[in-house]
């Protein structure tokens, strides 16, 4: 079998007291698109924070295509965050730098680009995702729609390999949350980037996802197909796979 892009094992992280991710383990082939679904509190975000090195777990170990991410000097471990990208819920644009200052911003400081070498990489970017002309553009003036693909042009900037997104179509009209999962499905397909959503939005991933993954009290509880996905007896899985219809409670109706 081939090295994974992404693999956690033993993974656990806790705030506050509270544990988040609970010994958790999990593989992620490259090129795949994986589906993260669970209730409010799930460990989700957490999860894809530590697997992209944002957040430092308490004990386990993150490897990206074979290479330790924990537990390594920081000059290491921010070679390999140069192979992700990180698309945030909220988009995280610098509200005081330009469209073109935020996609600029790492490829100026990391990589030494000219202003000019920018320029063209930013305009690139924005092509990518399907949204040009905006390069001067400060991020209150952007809908919500521009402002997530902003954040993702910025996220490609650096020509990522693994690509997160944390509840990409979060507070969107569905025809813009549409668009944005279509924008998910052209970048994995053109780009062949590893990619992993978190989303509330079930029916989307089915259709986009090559396997779903729940997360339940900071483990994963299924991961599989979304026609295993559907077709799971587990009555956790089903809260989520089949939301409209009835579970049995246990509890005595009236």
């Amino acid at each position: 079998m081939s090295v994974p892009a992404i693999e956690a094992q033993s993974l656990s992280f806790s705030a506050e007291g509270r544990i988040i991710l609970d010994s958790l383990d999990v593989r992620i082939q490259e090129g795949e698109l994986l589906g993260l679904v669970g209730g409010s509190g799930s460990g989700k975000s957490t999860l894809i924070k530590c697997l992209a090195g944002l957040l430092t777990p308490d004990s386990g170990s993150v490897r990206i295509f074979g290479q330790d991410l924990t537990g390594v000097p920081e000059h290491k471990a921010e070679e390999l965050r140069g192979d992700i990208g990180f698309v945030f819920q909220y988009s995280a644009l610098f509200d005081s730098l330009t469209v073109f200052e935020n996609i600029a911003l790492a490829p100026m400081r990391r990589r030494g680009y000219s202003r000019q070498r920018a320029r063209d990489l930013v305009r690139q970017k924005l092509a990518q995702v399907q949204l040009e002309g905006v390069e001067d553009y400060l991020p209150g003036e952007l809908s919500g729609g521009m402002a997530k693909r902003v954040g993702l042009a910025r996220a490609l900037a650096m020509e990522p390999k693994i690509l997160f997104y944390d509840e990409p179509t979060s507070g969107l009209d569905p025809p813009t949350a549409a668009s944005i999962h279509q924008l998910i499905c052209a970048t994995r397909r053109n780009l062949g980037v590893t990619s992993v959503v978190v989303s509330h939005d079930v029916p989307a991933l089915l259709q986009i996802a090559d396997r779903i993954g729940m997360l339940e009290a900071g483990r994963i509880v299924f991961c599989g197909t979304p026609e295993e996905f559907l077709s799971s007896p587990d009555p956790r899985v089903a809260r989520f796979a089949h939301p409209s219809e009835p579970q049995e409670s246990g509890q005595p109706e009236g």
